[in-house]
């Protein structure tokens, strides 16, 4: 039985318009769109501290203890 859906997506870069194809994993459950740090930096996208921080939860709604909010940064 299939767990997972990966896929090829091109997302694109707020100041440059830059487009970049990532592999990203389709979550039917999620509240939110992320990428990870790595690969923003990996792929020259600019990072912006957030005004406000974002308490990231898994789906049983327990605090993520791999990411939390206080590296939560902007993709711009």
């Amino acid at each position: 039985m299939l767990r997972e859906i990966w896929l090829n997506i091109r997302v694109e870069k707020v100041d440059t318009h830059e487009g970049v194809t990532v592999k990203a994993l389709l979550d039917s459950s999620a509240t939110g769109i992320f990428m990870d740090k790595r690969i923003a930096v990996k792929h020259g996208f600019k990072l912006q501290k957030l005004e406000r921080l974002i308490m990231v939860r898994n789906v049983d709604r327990t605090n993520n203890s791999h990411y939390t909010s206080s590296r939560s940064k902007r993709v711009l």
